[in-house]
């Protein structure tokens, strides 16, 4: 397996690739016979060592993203879009293949997913910024603006464990777009809240954007996807099946699926 390569953007150069995939593969290993407990482990341990299958999500992947895009990957279910994003924000490695990432990434994949259920939202305002990268001092200067942004008012100090998953995904979305970084990863979380706020982060991301961040989303919803992205890369079939404009690689997809 090829290592991934990340280190901070110092180029000003806004056609410089900020990120590359390089001849990237991912595999499982799974196994069907894996389920039942301790019980079926023990009687049938025989077939469960045997039976242990390959699923390929995607091979030989070759896609670059140069600085200051905002790019849409789509397809259908089950392709490997997010998986695609987790190795990209190094969540996860590749089976084989190199990926290289310059700057720090900004991953928006499971909002609120590290909050601490005892902590009150404002607690885990400092947990989330710290473990995204950020100084304790750089959260208490944008504090006030992380709260104001999530709209959750007189429940930030309440433990998040009485919050709603949409109150979660707006305290998690306000918190990782006050993070300062290079690369901003989406992944479907655009349905945070009503409509005035989700708007009111369509808005945020097109201005990080404006700001020079590279900006890459996975969405199901055109209209998204037309908001924020100029480009779009389509895959299918464990391949990049098409990477152009985002009207023409749209229409095309929309038209196959």
């Amino acid at each position: 397996m090829e290592g991934i390569n990340r280190h901070l953007v110092s180029s000003s150069n806004s056609k410089e690739e900020i990120i590359i995939l390089h001849n990237v593969s991912k595999v499982y290993t799974i196994n069907p016979n894996l389920k039942g407990g301790i019980k079926n482990f023990i009687v049938n341990m025989h077939k469960i060592f045997l039976s242990k299958q390959r699923f390929t999500v995607f091979e030989n992947l070759n896609i670059k993203i140069h600085k200051g895009e905002s790019v849409a990957i789509v397809g259908k279910n089950g392709v490997g879009k997010s998986t695609l994003l987790s190795i990209i924000s190094g969540i996860e490695k590749p089976t084989t293949g190199q990926v290289i990432v310059k700057g720090r990434v900004i991953p928006m994949l499971e909002l609120g997913a590290g909050f601490h259920p005892d902590l009150t939202g404002r607690e885990n305002i400092f947990l989330n910024a710290v473990l995204l990268g950020m100084k304790i001092k750089e959260v208490k200067a944008l504090l006030d603006q992380i709260i104001d942004f999530s709209e959750l008012g007189s429940f930030i100090d309440e433990p998040v464990r009485i919050y709603s998953s949409g109150m979660l995904a707006r305290l998690g979305f306000s918190i990782a777009v006050h993070v300062e970084g290079d690369i901003l990863i989406i992944d479907e979380i655009l349905a945070v809240g009503d409509k005035d706020f989700q708007l009111k982060c369509i808005d945020k991301i097109k201005e990080l954007h404006r700001s020079g961040k590279t900006i890459i989303l996975v969405s199901h919803n055109p209209s998204d996807i037309y908001k924020v992205c100029t480009r779009a890369i389509w895959i299918n079939d464990k391949t990049v099946y098409m990477d152009g404009d985002v009207d023409h690689v749209l229409k095309c997809y929309l038209g196959e699926v």
